[in-house]
Order: structure tokens, then sequence, then C-alpha cells
């Protein structure tokens, strides 16, 4: 068993409406953690606001959690992650799994520099460090604590078990867990599957034998800029904050452990430097060799010199090093990424010159000004639908997916759809089965497609952009425009492909479509015809729409009133109840006793809304 918290800041409206659509997806398994001050701040703040709601939840449910896990929205996490951590969980206070990078193109240089760090890293440099010294990295994600760690550091630092004073709280965590005597352990776990890989040159699909780990996967930065922030920071609370807060401490290997995380700010400008030197070395060289022989240089180093035989050395070492890289990204990622991880070293290395830079100007001004630094977030990449091999699933489901109802009441629901030709989603949420936001939400997860809330100022606003006779025929409201130069537009459910190209014939933008409730769409209409949308929430709620009450009579067929609603036009046409009763597809009284049902639910409710179109 397991419960998801979100961590959001209070000003943080996007993230806090995205956090509660997912409460309302899965109200048994996720919970929102506000942070009740104004962010960003850093992450260690909002993993302490995190750990209190953890606990508030325990009190309220009269549970205990065995321990914590910590994941970045975009992490892809192995399916027997849950059962490691529950075989591990009463033995060990620290477990952490590798943490890993999806699969990117070969030349995808700067992702790929983080796909060889990650496998060399924890192939390697984790495991080493673990039998050495006792004292496991935390590395962000696929982190789990022990409830009992947790509960200790609350009651030893004020309830703030993370340590705010740093931005690399998991690097810090470890160490202060080592002190306390805690039990750590890095866990590389080998599975076998079969997996279809294309060549990275001739594209040609193989199904291989795969061994590889019980690890999270994610796609880290891809571009130039995002790459060295993110490492800036890195670089700033290992070794800048860590040089200030834990200084030299322990042993000779626990010291010379400091000294390789911290050596980077200084060896990066001198790697640099090599860089340029060769270059030049290497220009002369080529000039030499074609002639242009009217400078002579003296050798750099004689042979004779001791220089000569630690360059030598070196050189050889250099070598031992290029091939343990290829070695643990091969392992991990096949062949040709493994030679390819040779020129991404180059990549590597210039992109940490510049992290470095950006430290060391961080660190300098954090010292002059005394400003605090705060946490620099990193924009991620994630997975596409294609990638995680997603497909598109029936609202019902979608519904049972989510635990929202089950299997007794969606086959009630699909009996009494067949009976009266309604929509599935309708006669659920007139049953009382699930919400109107809920529907919204399955209906956007349903269809990929981005779920909003419409304002009256929104509205409003852009009410001039569609014609609109299309607004009302295709309840289609134009609120915003995209940052890509779209027109943003508000439907219930998506449109069919012939209404999407009357709308887009009718502007020059792209449109882009966002799912909302049905009772905004009505308030929206609303506007359009008296220039207000409802006020009241409730009202709006209990707002029954005509198509709706026509279809529960039975008097009109789902395809009839589709048809009806595609040739309509109101300008042209008036109300749709009376066009439909022109038309004869209802009788006069039929359209009258329909209007006294819909206004026993709102009083002075319109004949203008029909309903929407129908989901699967």
């Amino acid at each position: 068993n397991y419960v998801i918290f979100i961590g959001t800041y209070q000003n943080d409206a996007e993230t806090t409406a995205e956090a509660d659509r997912m409460a309302r997806r899965f109200p048994h398994k996720v919970r929102r953690a506000t942070v009740a001050h104004d962010g960003p701040t850093c992450k260690a703040d909002c993993l302490n606001w995190i750990v209190q709601s953890i606990f508030r939840y325990e009190e309220q449910n009269r549970m205990r959690f065995s321990g914590m896990v910590m994941h970045d929205s975009e992490d892809v996490i192995h399916p027997l992650e849950f059962h490691l951590y529950n075989y591990l969980i009463d033995r060990k206070d620290l477990i952490q799994l590798p943490v890993l990078s999806l699969e990117r193109e070969w030349h995808e240089f700067i992702a790929g520099t983080y796909l060889d760090d990650f496998s060399e890293w924890h192939c390697k440099e984790m495991a080493v460090r673990e039998s050495l010294t006792g004292l496991v990295p935390g590395s962000g994600v696929a982190t789990c604590y022990s409830r009992r760690v947790i509960m200790e550091l609350s009651r030893l630092n004020d309830n703030q078990p993370f340590n705010t004073d740093t931005l690399t709280e998991d690097y810090e965590m470890s160490h202060r867990l080592k002190k306390i005597g805690t039990d750590q352990v890095f866990v590389t776990f080998p599975v076998l599957y079969h997996a279809k890989r294309k060549s990275l040159f001739s594209r040609r699909e193989k199904t291989v034998e795969v061994k590889s780990l019980i690890a999270t996967r994610e796609y880290f930065p891809s571009h130039f800029r995002a790459a060295y922030r993110q490492r800036a920071r890195w670089i700033f609370g290992v070794s800048f904050q860590g040089w200030q807060q834990m200084g030299w401490q322990g042993g000779v290997v626990s010291n010379y452990l400091y000294f390789r995380d911290r050596k980077s700010i200084f060896t990066s400008f001198a790697g640099l430097l090599a860089y340029f030197l060769v270059t030049n070395f290497a220009v002369l060289g080529m000039l030499r060799s074609a002639g242009y022989d009217y400078v002579r240089y003296p050798e750099f180093v004689q042979p004779e010199s001791w220089v000569y035989v630690v360059i030598e050395i070196n050189f050889w070492l250099f070598l031992n090093r290029i091939a343990q890289r290829v070695y643990f990204v091969a392992k991990l990622n096949g062949i040709e990424q493994g030679f390819l991880a040779i020129p991404r070293m180059l990549v590597g290395n210039v992109i940490n010159f510049f992290s470095v830079c950006r430290a060391w100007k961080i660190f300098l001004i954090h010292i002059i000004t005394g400003k605090r630094v705060t946490w620099d977030k990193t924009q991620h990449s994630y997975p596409t639908m294609g990638e995680l091999q997603r497909h598109r699933k029936l609202l019902g489901d979608l519904l049972l997916e989510w635990q929202v109802i089950d299997h007794k009441h969606l086959n009630q629901a699909l009996d009494m759809q067949k009976q009266t030709g309604k929509k599935l989603g309708a006669l659920l949420r007139e049953a009382g089965l699930i919400s109107e936001e809920v529907l919204a939400d399955v209906i956007a997860e349903q269809n990929w497609l981005p779920r909003t809330r419409l304002s009256p100022e929104a509205v409003g606003k852009f009410a001039g952009r569609l014609p609109r006779y299309l607004v009302e025929r295709y309840r289609a409201i134009p609120f915003a425009d995209g940052e890509s130069g779209s027109l943003n537009l508000a439907v219930v459910e998506p449109l069919p492909q012939a209404a999407l190209a009357e709308i887009q014939a009718e502007v020059a933008e792209t449109l882009a479509y966002f799912i909302v409730c049905e009772t905004e769409i009505a308030g929206a209409l609303d506007w359009y015809k008296i220039g207000a949308m409802p006020r009241s929430t409730e009202a709006k709620k209990k707002r029954l729409l005509l198509g709706d009450i026509l279809l529960g009579m039975g008097v009109l067929s789902l395809r009839q009133l589709e048809f009806a609603t595609a040739n309509f036009d109101a300008g042209r046409n008036g109300l749709i109840g009376e066009y439909l009763v022109t038309h004869r597809l209802i009788s006069r009284s039929q359209l009258e006793e329909a209007l006294h049902r819909q206004n026993e639910n709102t009083a002075g409710s319109s004949d203008l809304h029909l309903i929407s179109w129908s989901v699967a």
C-alpha cells in the first residue's frame, strides 16, 4: 500500500490545480501537501512540508507508513521498485536504487552525457563508496528513507528532517544519517528481459536480451543552458555548501571522497586550459607538416625529464578512464552508446566548465551580498505518449482504473446507456457516482488533452475571436492565446473532424483544445447570450441541458440530436428547441415538458444549451 504526496507552493496556482486534478483522479492514492509560504525556496523546504503532511495523514487514518520514497514527477518508476523497498525497509534506513537516463539518439550529445555519467556512477562509483565507507550519497530520486530515521531527524532538527541551507539536501542527508549510525545500502538488482532496439546507424530493429537493473529512469536536459544550470546547482551544493557545512572529517578514505567531490571547482579550469594547449600544439604540428616551419619552438617536455614520465603515466591512466567509461555505458545501453561515450567526454567537460563558472558566480554573490540562494528548478523532458506506449482507453475502463466506480455501477450505467442513448459520463454524473470535475478530468486523460478552467474575464475578452454561430453550434469557447501563437478553445470533449475543419477554416491561428466542465461551457454560452456568466456555483451545478432532458425522456435519439446540432444555426434558426419542433424531431408538447423539467432545476434556464458530443 502506498500514498503519493505532491508538494506545491501556495503561490503556484498551475501546479496546485494539476495536483488537485490528480487527487480527484486517484482519491485514495494522491494527496497534495501545500508549502504555506510563497516559493520557490529550496527542495528541502518543500520536502519538510510534505513530511508534516504525511504525519498528519498517519494520525487521521490511525496507521503508520514503513518508509518514504522520493521521486520527481518525470521519473519512470520500475514496476518492481516498491517490492524491493518492502523487502529491505525493516533492515535498512536508507535504500538508494540506481537512477539512469532513458535511451537517447546517437546525435543527442548533451543528453548523452547524462546517460554516460549515471551509467558509470550508478554501476561503479556508488557501489565503491558504499563498500569503503558504508555511506550512500542520496540521488534525490529513487531514495527510500525508513520512517524511523525521518522521525529521529525531525526530533533532532525541530521537525525539519531535511536541511534547508543546502541545494543538495539528498547528499547532505546521507552524511547526517551516517553520523547517527544508520544502515545505508545501494541496491543493484539485475533483471533480464527482451527488448527491441534499433541500431544507431542502420536503424534496423532487432530483439535482444538485456540485462538491466531495477532502477528509476528519466529524461535529463538535452539543451546546453538547462544542462549547465542543473549541474551548477549540484556543484554548488556538493562542493561549496558541502565544504562549508561539513568541512573535512572522518578518516583518510572519507576525506579522499570529499576531495573527489570538490576538486572539480578547480580542475575544470585546468581541463579547458589543457584543451586549449592541445589544440595549439596540434595546429602548430599540422603547419609544420605542411611546410610552414618559419618558427621553431623548443620541445614542450624533454623525453628524459621526470615530467615526461608523469605525462606517460597520466596518459595510460587516461586510457584506463576511457575504457571504464565505455565498459559501464555499453553494459547498460549497448556497444554503440559505449563508443559514443568517448567523444561525449569532451562535451561533458565543456558543460562542467560552464557549470563550475556559474557555481563560482553564485557562491561569490552569496558571500559578498549575503543573499540566500534559492532553488534553480530544472526544466525536465517528459516521455511522450508513444514512448510510454500509451493507448486510448474507454471512459469506463479509465474510471475503473482510477477506482472512482466499481464494475457493478459501470455495468448498470452501460445498460442504461443502451436503453436511453445518453452519454455514459452524463449517466454516471446524474446518478451521483462521479463529480463533474472528475468527468472532465477523465475525458482529458482519455484524449490526451490539457485541462483548464474558464473565467468570465477570459470569455469576455476573447468573445469576438470565433463566429458566434460556431461557438453555439459546437460549444467551443475561445479563451486565450497560446504561447506558440495558437488560439485556445475550451470544449467539453473532443469535437468530430468535420467540426474541427469548419472551425479551423474560420480562423487564421492554429487551434489548441482544452477540456473544461459542462457547467463552465453553459455559463460561457450564457455570457454570449446575456453578457454575464452565472455567479452561483450551485446554480451552475444544477443546470440540466435540454438535450440531456430530451434523451432522458426517450423522445430523441443521440444520432438525431447530433444531426440537428450539426445543421443548427442560432442566427438563422433561433432557439434550438423551436428548431427541433419545426423539423418534426419532437412535438410542441414534448418541448414544453422538457423546458418545464429544465426550469425546475434552474429557474430562467434557456433552451439554447444542448448536449455535448458522446464519448465511448
